[in-house]
Protein backbone atom coordinates (compact mmCIF):
# COMPACT_ATOMS: atom_id res chain seq x y z
CA UNK A 1 0.00 0.00 0.00
CA UNK A 2 2.81 2.41 0.83
CA UNK A 3 4.39 1.84 -2.59
CA UNK A 4 1.10 2.74 -4.25
CA UNK A 5 1.08 6.14 -2.53
CA UNK A 6 4.74 6.89 -3.23
CA UNK A 7 3.75 8.45 -6.55
CA UNK A 8 1.27 11.08 -7.73
CA UNK A 9 -1.03 8.74 -9.64
CA UNK A 10 -4.50 10.42 -9.80
CA UNK A 11 -6.02 7.02 -8.95
CA UNK A 12 -4.66 7.53 -5.44
CA UNK A 13 -7.31 10.20 -4.81
CA UNK A 14 -10.02 7.57 -5.15
CA UNK A 15 -8.05 5.18 -2.94
CA UNK A 16 -7.58 7.92 -0.35
CA UNK A 17 -11.33 8.59 -0.27
CA UNK A 18 -12.02 4.87 0.22
CA UNK A 19 -9.30 4.66 2.88
CA UNK A 20 -10.82 7.62 4.76
CA UNK A 21 -14.15 5.82 4.96
CA UNK A 22 -12.49 2.51 5.87
CA UNK A 23 -10.67 4.09 8.83
CA UNK A 24 -14.06 5.27 10.14
CA UNK A 25 -15.95 2.00 9.85
CA UNK A 26 -15.93 1.52 13.62
CA UNK A 27 -17.93 4.67 14.31
CA UNK A 28 -20.22 4.18 11.28
CA UNK A 29 -21.08 0.67 12.50
CA UNK A 30 -21.46 1.66 16.17
CA UNK A 31 -23.14 5.01 15.63
CA UNK A 32 -23.44 7.09 18.84
CA UNK A 33 -26.97 8.05 19.81
CA UNK A 34 -26.05 11.70 20.26
CA UNK A 35 -23.11 13.93 19.35
CA UNK A 36 -22.84 17.58 20.35
CA UNK A 37 -20.72 19.90 18.28
CA UNK A 38 -19.71 23.18 19.90
CA UNK A 39 -18.25 25.18 17.04
CA UNK A 40 -17.15 28.26 19.00
CA UNK A 41 -15.82 29.13 22.43
CA UNK A 42 -18.50 30.49 24.84
CA UNK A 43 -17.11 34.04 24.68
CA UNK A 44 -17.45 34.02 20.87
CA UNK A 45 -21.11 32.99 21.03
CA UNK A 46 -21.83 36.38 22.60
CA UNK A 47 -21.39 38.03 19.20
CA UNK A 48 -21.61 35.07 16.76
CA UNK A 49 -24.66 32.82 16.78
CA UNK A 50 -24.31 29.51 14.88
CA UNK A 51 -27.08 27.07 15.84
CA UNK A 52 -25.15 24.17 14.30
CA UNK A 53 -24.49 22.06 17.36
CA UNK A 54 -28.14 21.08 17.85
CA UNK A 55 -29.07 20.63 14.19
CA UNK A 56 -26.68 17.86 13.15
CA UNK A 57 -27.59 14.22 13.61
CA UNK A 58 -24.79 11.81 14.63
CA UNK A 59 -24.59 10.42 11.09
CA UNK A 60 -24.34 13.94 9.62
CA UNK A 61 -21.72 14.86 12.22
CA UNK A 62 -19.51 11.90 11.30
CA UNK A 63 -20.13 12.36 7.56
CA UNK A 64 -19.00 16.00 7.62
CA UNK A 65 -16.01 15.09 9.80
CA UNK A 66 -14.99 12.50 7.18
CA UNK A 67 -15.30 15.01 4.34
CA UNK A 68 -13.32 17.61 6.29
CA UNK A 69 -10.47 15.19 7.04
CA UNK A 70 -10.27 14.17 3.38
CA UNK A 71 -10.14 17.80 2.21
CA UNK A 72 -7.54 18.66 4.85
CA UNK A 73 -5.44 15.67 3.77
CA UNK A 74 -5.39 16.86 0.15
CA UNK A 75 -4.49 20.44 1.15
CA UNK A 76 -1.84 19.15 3.53
CA UNK A 77 -0.40 16.86 0.86
CA UNK A 78 -0.11 19.72 -1.63
CA UNK A 79 1.69 21.97 0.85
CA UNK A 80 4.23 19.31 1.86
CA UNK A 81 4.94 18.49 -1.80
CA UNK A 82 5.24 22.16 -2.77
CA UNK A 83 7.91 22.70 -0.13
CA UNK A 84 9.80 19.54 -1.05
CA UNK A 85 10.03 18.10 2.47
CA UNK A 86 10.03 14.48 1.29
CA UNK A 87 12.29 12.53 -1.06
CA UNK A 88 9.86 13.13 -3.93
CA UNK A 89 6.27 14.34 -4.40
CA UNK A 90 3.76 11.68 -3.39
CA UNK A 91 0.45 11.07 -1.66
CA UNK A 92 2.14 9.77 1.48
CA UNK A 93 1.47 12.96 3.50
CA UNK A 94 -2.27 12.66 2.78
CA UNK A 95 -2.23 8.94 3.63
CA UNK A 96 -0.49 9.50 6.96
CA UNK A 97 -2.65 12.53 7.76
CA UNK A 98 -5.80 10.43 7.37
CA UNK A 99 -4.20 7.65 9.42
CA UNK A 100 -3.24 10.05 12.22
CA UNK A 101 -6.73 11.57 12.18
CA UNK A 102 -8.20 8.12 12.84
CA UNK A 103 -6.21 7.13 15.93
CA UNK A 104 -9.02 7.61 18.46
CA UNK A 105 -12.82 7.59 18.33
CA UNK A 106 -12.93 11.23 19.39
CA UNK A 107 -10.83 12.11 16.35
CA UNK A 108 -13.62 10.80 14.10
CA UNK A 109 -16.26 13.37 15.03
CA UNK A 110 -16.70 17.07 14.35
CA UNK A 111 -14.80 19.09 16.93
CA UNK A 112 -13.31 22.60 17.23
CA UNK A 113 -9.70 21.31 16.95
CA UNK A 114 -10.63 19.48 13.73
CA UNK A 115 -11.91 22.76 12.25
CA UNK A 116 -8.78 24.53 13.53
CA UNK A 117 -6.61 22.11 11.58
CA UNK A 118 -7.57 24.04 8.43
CA UNK A 119 -5.94 27.08 10.04
CA UNK A 120 -3.00 25.06 11.34
CA UNK A 121 -2.23 23.70 7.87
CA UNK A 122 -2.47 27.24 6.48
CA UNK A 123 -0.07 28.48 9.18
CA UNK A 124 2.37 25.67 8.36
CA UNK A 125 2.41 26.81 4.74
CA UNK A 126 3.11 30.41 5.74
CA UNK A 127 5.89 29.44 8.16
CA UNK A 128 7.55 27.36 5.45
CA UNK A 129 7.52 30.41 3.16
CA UNK A 130 9.02 33.02 5.47
CA UNK A 131 12.63 32.08 4.63
CA UNK A 132 11.90 32.80 0.97
CA UNK A 133 10.58 36.33 1.38
CA UNK A 134 12.75 39.46 1.83
CA UNK A 135 10.30 40.92 4.35
CA UNK A 136 8.26 38.61 6.56
CA UNK A 137 6.40 41.37 8.42
CA UNK A 138 3.10 41.02 6.54
CA UNK A 139 3.30 37.22 6.65
CA UNK A 140 3.73 37.30 10.42
CA UNK A 141 0.85 39.78 10.74
CA UNK A 142 -1.37 37.41 8.73
CA UNK A 143 -0.33 34.43 10.89
CA UNK A 144 -1.18 36.40 14.03
CA UNK A 145 -4.68 37.07 12.67
CA UNK A 146 -5.13 33.40 11.73
CA UNK A 147 -4.16 32.36 15.28
CA UNK A 148 -6.71 34.85 16.63
CA UNK A 149 -9.48 33.33 14.49
CA UNK A 150 -8.41 29.88 15.68
CA UNK A 151 -8.60 31.08 19.29
CA UNK A 152 -12.20 32.18 18.74
CA UNK A 153 -13.02 28.63 17.65
CA UNK A 154 -10.87 26.81 20.22
CA UNK A 155 -9.02 28.69 22.96
CA UNK A 156 -5.89 26.44 23.26
CA UNK A 157 -5.03 27.52 19.70
CA UNK A 158 -3.69 30.72 21.30
CA UNK A 159 -0.57 28.84 22.47
CA UNK A 160 0.56 28.75 18.82
CA UNK A 161 1.61 32.37 19.34
CA UNK A 162 4.84 30.84 20.66
CA UNK A 163 5.46 29.53 17.14
CA UNK A 164 5.66 33.10 15.83
CA UNK A 165 8.93 33.69 17.60
CA UNK A 166 10.29 30.14 17.41
CA UNK A 167 9.91 30.24 13.63
CA UNK A 168 11.58 33.63 13.38
CA UNK A 169 14.49 32.31 15.45
CA UNK A 170 14.88 29.42 13.02
CA UNK A 171 14.38 31.22 9.74
CA UNK A 172 15.24 34.92 10.05
CA UNK A 173 17.84 37.24 11.46
CA UNK A 174 16.47 39.52 14.18
CA UNK A 175 14.12 42.29 13.03
CA UNK A 176 12.03 43.81 15.78
CA UNK A 177 9.23 44.75 13.33
CA UNK A 178 8.78 41.11 12.34
CA UNK A 179 8.83 40.04 15.98
CA UNK A 180 5.89 42.30 16.92
CA UNK A 181 3.96 42.07 13.62
CA UNK A 182 2.41 38.68 14.44
CA UNK A 183 1.34 39.79 17.91
CA UNK A 184 -0.19 42.97 16.50
CA UNK A 185 -2.13 40.85 13.98
CA UNK A 186 -3.47 38.76 16.86
CA UNK A 187 -4.40 41.84 18.92
CA UNK A 188 -6.16 43.44 15.95
CA UNK A 189 -8.88 40.76 15.95
CA UNK A 190 -9.33 40.84 19.72
CA UNK A 191 -9.38 44.64 19.73
CA UNK A 192 -12.60 44.53 17.70
CA UNK A 193 -13.96 41.84 20.01
CA UNK A 194 -13.17 44.07 23.02
CA UNK A 195 -14.97 47.00 21.36
CA UNK A 196 -18.03 44.80 20.80
CA UNK A 197 -18.03 43.75 24.47
CA UNK A 198 -17.65 47.40 25.51
CA UNK A 199 -20.55 48.55 23.34
CA UNK A 200 -22.71 45.92 24.98
CA UNK A 201 -21.64 46.95 28.52
CA UNK A 202 -19.98 43.57 29.08
CA UNK A 203 -16.29 44.41 29.16
CA UNK A 204 -15.77 42.47 32.39
CA UNK A 205 -16.63 39.27 30.50
CA UNK A 206 -13.93 40.10 27.96
CA UNK A 207 -11.29 40.03 30.69
CA UNK A 208 -12.41 36.54 31.68
CA UNK A 209 -11.41 35.21 28.27
CA UNK A 210 -7.76 35.21 29.32
CA UNK A 211 -8.13 33.39 32.64
CA UNK A 212 -7.15 29.96 31.20
CA UNK A 213 -3.67 31.35 30.46
CA UNK A 214 -3.06 31.50 34.21
CA UNK A 215 -3.74 27.78 34.65
CA UNK A 216 -0.86 25.83 36.13
CA UNK A 217 0.51 23.07 33.98
CA UNK A 218 -0.76 19.83 35.60
CA UNK A 219 1.88 17.99 37.61
CA UNK A 220 0.06 14.67 37.26
CA UNK A 221 -2.45 13.41 34.75
CA UNK A 222 -5.05 10.69 35.11
CA UNK A 223 -4.20 8.50 32.12
CA UNK A 224 -5.84 5.23 31.15
CA UNK A 225 -2.86 3.61 29.51
CA UNK A 226 -4.97 0.97 27.74
CA UNK A 227 -6.61 3.75 25.74
CA UNK A 228 -3.24 4.83 24.37
CA UNK A 229 -1.73 1.46 23.39
CA UNK A 230 -2.53 2.35 19.78
CA UNK A 231 0.26 4.92 20.04
CA UNK A 232 2.88 2.15 20.38
CA UNK A 233 3.21 1.49 16.61
CA UNK A 234 3.01 5.25 15.97
CA UNK A 235 5.89 5.82 18.40
CA UNK A 236 7.96 3.07 16.75
CA UNK A 237 7.53 4.71 13.35
CA UNK A 238 8.38 8.13 14.78
CA UNK A 239 11.57 6.78 16.34
CA UNK A 240 12.54 5.18 13.03
CA UNK A 241 11.72 8.44 11.23
CA UNK A 242 13.87 10.41 13.69
CA UNK A 243 16.79 8.04 13.09
CA UNK A 244 16.27 8.38 9.34
CA UNK A 245 16.11 12.14 9.63
CA UNK A 246 19.25 12.24 11.75
CA UNK A 247 21.11 10.12 9.20
CA UNK A 248 20.12 12.44 6.34
CA UNK A 249 20.15 15.67 8.35
CA UNK A 250 23.40 17.21 7.10
CA UNK A 251 22.81 15.93 3.58
CA UNK A 252 19.51 17.78 3.36
CA UNK A 253 18.98 21.36 2.25
CA UNK A 254 19.21 23.92 5.05
CA UNK A 255 15.59 24.90 4.44
CA UNK A 256 14.51 21.26 4.91
CA UNK A 257 16.42 20.97 8.19
CA UNK A 258 14.82 24.13 9.52
CA UNK A 259 11.40 23.00 8.34
CA UNK A 260 11.59 19.78 10.36
CA UNK A 261 12.82 21.65 13.41
CA UNK A 262 9.89 24.05 13.08
CA UNK A 263 7.43 21.16 12.68
CA UNK A 264 8.87 19.44 15.76
CA UNK A 265 8.28 22.58 17.86
CA UNK A 266 4.76 22.88 16.42
CA UNK A 267 4.06 19.25 17.34
CA UNK A 268 5.15 19.86 20.95
CA UNK A 269 3.28 23.18 21.27
CA UNK A 270 0.08 21.62 19.90
CA UNK A 271 0.26 18.88 22.54
CA UNK A 272 1.08 21.03 25.59
CA UNK A 273 -1.58 23.61 24.76
CA UNK A 274 -4.19 21.34 26.42
CA UNK A 275 -3.36 22.92 29.80
CA UNK A 276 -5.33 26.07 28.84
CA UNK A 277 -8.55 24.04 28.85
CA UNK A 278 -9.09 22.21 32.15
CA UNK A 279 -11.99 20.20 30.68
CA UNK A 280 -10.10 19.30 27.52
CA UNK A 281 -11.06 16.15 25.65
CA UNK A 282 -9.03 13.63 23.73
CA UNK A 283 -9.91 15.28 20.43
CA UNK A 284 -7.63 18.18 21.44
CA UNK A 285 -4.62 16.16 20.28
CA UNK A 286 -5.79 16.10 16.68
CA UNK A 287 -3.98 19.46 16.52
CA UNK A 288 -0.71 17.52 16.66
CA UNK A 289 -1.61 15.39 13.62
CA UNK A 290 -0.41 17.75 10.82
CA UNK A 291 3.18 18.19 12.08
CA UNK A 292 3.29 14.57 13.26
CA UNK A 293 2.09 13.25 9.90
CA UNK A 294 5.05 14.92 8.15
CA UNK A 295 7.49 12.90 10.25
CA UNK A 296 5.57 9.66 9.61
CA UNK A 297 5.48 10.38 5.88
CA UNK A 298 9.22 11.13 5.92
CA UNK A 299 9.97 7.64 7.19
CA UNK A 300 7.81 5.86 4.61
CA UNK A 301 9.17 8.09 1.85
CA UNK A 302 12.78 7.14 2.64
CA UNK A 303 12.44 3.56 3.94
CA UNK A 304 14.30 0.96 1.84
CA UNK A 305 13.10 -2.51 2.88
CA UNK A 306 9.67 -2.87 1.35
CA UNK A 307 8.60 -5.95 3.30
CA UNK A 308 9.41 -4.12 6.56
CA UNK A 309 7.74 -0.76 5.95
CA UNK A 310 4.68 -2.32 4.32
CA UNK A 311 4.31 -4.69 7.28
CA UNK A 312 4.80 -1.84 9.74
CA UNK A 313 2.04 0.18 8.09
CA UNK A 314 -0.32 -2.82 8.11
CA UNK A 315 0.37 -3.33 11.83
CA UNK A 316 -0.41 0.37 12.43
CA UNK A 317 -3.71 0.21 10.54
CA UNK A 318 -4.78 -3.04 12.21
CA UNK A 319 -3.90 -1.66 15.65
CA UNK A 320 -6.01 1.44 15.00
CA UNK A 321 -8.96 -0.64 13.80
CA UNK A 322 -8.69 -3.02 16.75
CA UNK A 323 -8.72 -0.26 19.38
CA UNK A 324 -11.49 1.64 17.57
CA UNK A 325 -13.76 -1.42 17.66
CA UNK A 326 -12.73 -2.51 21.16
Amino acid sequence: MINQFRNLNPLNLILLAAYTVFMRLAIFINMPEQLNFEFLEPYAKFFIQIPLSNSLSPSANIFFATIIVFIQAILFNRIINNHGLLAKPSYLPALLYITGSSLFLQFLILSPPLICNFLLIWIMDKFLKISKTPNAMMTMFDIGMIIAFGTIIYFPFIVLLIMLWLSLLLYRSFNWREWIAGFIGFLTIFFFIAVFYYWNDNITQFYKIWRPLTNLFPSNLQIKYNDYLVLVPVSVIMVLASLQLRENFFRSFISTRKAFQMLFFMFVVAIISFYTKPDFRLYHFILSVPPGAVLLAYYFSNAKKRWFYESLFVVLVLAIQYFLFV
